[in-house]
């Protein structure tokens, strides 16, 4: 990034929740931890150096400053830098024996919330370099579809690569319809989607499995490109052709010793951007024209690279998204198996 002002070389801006997970220790504590599904996205974004810019705002509370502060020791850029009144968010953190993570959220007046379609469409407005946006999880809740929807559309008819991260939270949200409608809309956005097997199923895609429900999604919407993750299976990454819908599947091709599961989604998801805005800079037309272009060897590549960012991330405790040196070099002990 330009060191005298930042802002004007950011390429993806991020949209949605960052709060403060208090994670169940052994013994019963609660250990805060920064988090926040486009929270992490943000930083994991940022730590492999990719100019990016979060566009929510922080609380003046202790939580708030260090939610900002971290995000700003990554190398992200805060479109919002002067803290609300509000307070910051949090979400209870349990994991079971599997190490998959169950959340109890708190969101109500909360700083992350404190945002309007026009403040989000300002700060994107002030990006002459800005490719990509993106959100996903508990900013796909249909309190704030007024918010979030709007300001999809006008990034959309800004020219801008609209990434949306299903990411449903249904213990949340426990009023399914409205969620999954309001999902719907803003996929109606997007050019990239990203879900997970169990989203697909949450969502209610018709399909015999999660591939037949990925591409009954991509085929019914105007997404060219969707990333699937299927947990410790690996990963698929679908993309509509003239010929139909091209995948490519990959997975660790050795065992992973995974300490949890939090944030792997979000590490997947950056891993994916990371490589396809490096891939994309050497072609001479925009992002969205030079998908349309992949085969499956640019596929592979692009999932072989967010599936090690997953598997770092994993392999540590909590949300910790790994730089893209160590991506490379996980990928070079241990390369990705791709059909």
């Amino acid at each position: 990034m330009t060191a005298s002002n930042p802002i004007l070389s950011v390429r993806i801006a991020t949209a949605g929740e960052a709060l403060i997970d208090l994670v169940m220790q052994p013994d019963g504590r609660f250990l805060p931890c920064l988090g926040g599904a486009v929270y992490n996205l943000s930083r994991a974004l940022a730590r492999q150096d990719v100019p990016v810019m979060y566009l929510n705002p922080f609380s003046f509370d202790r939580f708030g400053r260090q939610l900002a502060s971290g995000l700003s020791a990554d190398g992200a850029v805060l479109a919002r830098p002067e803290p609300v009144a509000e307070v910051t968010s949090l979400a209870v953190v349990g994991v079971n024996d599997q190490g998959h993570p169950d959340y109890a959220f708190y969101r109500e007046a909360v700083a992350d919330r404190a945002i309007s379609v026009d403040a989000l469409n300002a700060a994107c407005a002030d990006v002459p370099t800005l490719d990509i946006v993106c959100t996903g999880c508990l900013a796909l809740a249909p309190a704030d579809a007024d918010k979030y929807l709007p300001w999809l559309a006008a990034q959309k008819a800004a020219g801008r690569w609209v990434v949306v991260d299903t990411n449903l939270r249904p213990t949340v949200l426990p009023d399914m319809a409205p969620y999954r409608a309001n999902i719907h809309a803003a996929l109606v956005h997007a050019d990239l989607i990203k879900a997970s097997d169990e989203d697909l199923q949450h969502l209610a895609v018709p399909g015999a499995d999660a591939f037949a429900q990925a591409e009954h999604l991509l085929g019914s919407c105007g997404a060219r490109m969707m990333a699937l993750t299927l947990g410790g299976e690996g990963a698929a990454l679908l993309l509509k052709t003239a010929a139909g819908i091209l995948t490519v599947r990959g997975r660790e091709s050795a065992p992973v010793q995974v300490v949890d599961t939090v944030g792997a989604g979000d590490s997947f998801l950056a891993g994916l951007l990371s490589a396809l805005l490096t891939q994309a800079d050497g072609a001479p037309c925009p992002v969205q024209a030079w998908v349309a272009q992949l085969n499956a060897a640019d596929l592979g590549a692009l999932l072989s690279h967010a599936l090690a960012t997953a598997t770092v991330n994993v392999m540590r405790a909590g949300c910790q998204p790994p730089t893209r040196a160590e991506v490379q070099a996980r990928l070079a002990s241990h390369p990705i198996a791709l059909s």
